[in-house]
């Protein structure tokens, strides 16, 4: 129904929904044209993302900027949960973080939580969650991190450097906050009602691990921002800045509805799949055309609601006049949907194949990016000092 409230949560979530209203329910702010500037000004240019508010709303994004021209110690932290291969709505957030990193010159925090997805799903192993997450460290790689600055940690085998931070965020979280902010239920077992402790400390963990306080961004979907805002409530007791946000919008589906997800695998392109059968699927992809090509012409399509075009705006078309072109084309049926999906599907196959390639070569580098072989685990005495 259409006043229906978005379903967004850190496990699920539509692509297709109203960003304003998701921004109110999640107390957010907008991405505005001061933040956009700000960070042109740092940086020298902007991101198409940017640009187009495919990252559209944020929490501190301009303070972190601040203190960042102010030359104060920030960082970038991320995560990926391995519940199976990684897809094009997976690597969407990390494309604009690597360009961060490069414009910025700061390290990334890689968070890869193999335990989460163990806890969450009755049908995994930890054996299976953390092979997934080695191969989905492979695609981290391909995306072409700088290994001196990213530091890939894993959550069941660098749980040394997350526990002592941990154990004093759980001190600080009660249960009655955990079942409010994430829905848990008497049911839940104890390893998810836990969880939160693990990713909240890994934000605090670049302060930990330098000996001063450090401002940290997170860029990823709104999915996740649960987390963060029990994170920023309870830095400042422990002198941790409070770590901002820059939040992506969800890349849809190939389906009617429903973000790309791992859960429906039709509705995908992996990184994984040989790039004739991601051609064929994006050919088989729904779209907001015409159910025939003379009433397309007739017509017009929707493009606002089209998985499709989406891709294009989102990921595979930085030209903002070729977007826009494409978009009144679409509206006004000079632009079939099979010639449309057939543009598309081969700007996709031919990113998969370079893909591959680097993701090839990535199995001999994954020794450079592990965290545990840059860095000591932070002492269980915490080196910063309150605030």
């Amino acid at each position: 129904m259409a006043n229906e409230e978005p379903r967004v949560t850190p496990w699920e979530a539509d692509a297709f929904v109203d960003y304003r209203r998701l921004i109110e329910i999640f107390g957010a702010k907008p991405l505005t044209d001061r933040e956009a500037s700000l960070l042109e000004e740092i940086v020298g240019e902007q991101h198409f993302m940017v640009r187009r508010r495919v990252f559209y709303s944020h929490r501190d994004f301009d303070v972190f900027l601040e203190a960042y021209r102010r030359g104060e110690r920030t960082a970038l932290y991320t995560g990926r949960g391995p519940s199976g291969h990684t897809h094009l709505g997976h690597i969407l957030p990390w494309i604009f973080t690597k360009w961060l990193q490069e414009k910025l010159g700061i390290d990334l925090f890689f968070q890869i939580t193999d335990d989460e997805k163990f806890w969450h799903e009755e049908r995994y192993q930890l054996e299976e969650t953390n092979t997934m997450a080695y191969e989905n460290i492979l695609d981290i790689i391909a995306i072409g991190f700088d290994p001196d600055k990213t530091h890939i940690l894993i959550d069941s085998e660098d749980i040394r450097f997350l526990y002592p931070i941990a154990a004093r965020v759980a001190k600080k979280i009660t249960f009655s906050v955990q079942r409010g902010t994430f829905g848990f239920t008497d049911s839940t077992n104890v390893g998810m009602i836990f969880y939160p402790t693990l990713q909240i400390a890994t934000a605090f963990l670049p302060s930990e691990l330098y000996g001063e306080p450090t401002w940290v961004l997170i860029p990823a979907g709104i999915d996740q921002d649960p987390y963060w805002r029990i994170a920023r409530d309870i830095a400042p007791s422990f002198g941790y800045p409070k770590p901002a946000q820059i939040h992506g919008k969800l890349l849809p589906g190939l389906g009617p509805e429903g973000k790309m997800s791992s859960s429906k695998p039709e509705t995908a392109v992996y990184t994984t799949d040989p790039p004739e059968v991601a051609y064929k699927k994006i050919m088989r992809a729904f779209t907001g055309g015409q159910p025939t090509l003379e009433l397309q012409r007739k017509l017009g399509g929707n493009p606002d609601k089209c998985p499709v075009f989406k891709l294009y705006e989102m990921m595979f078309e930085p030209d903002d006049k070729k977007l826009e072109e494409r978009y009144w084309r679409c509206k006004t049926g000079q632009l079939s949907c099979g010639e449309c999906k057939r543009e598309l599907a081969e700007r996709v196959a031919k990113f998969l194949e370079e893909h591959q390639r680097r993701r090839e070569k990535a199995k001999d580098l994954v020794d450079k990016f592990l965290l545990r072989n840059k860095f000591d685990p932070p002492p269980i005495k915490s080196r910063i000092k309150k605030r």
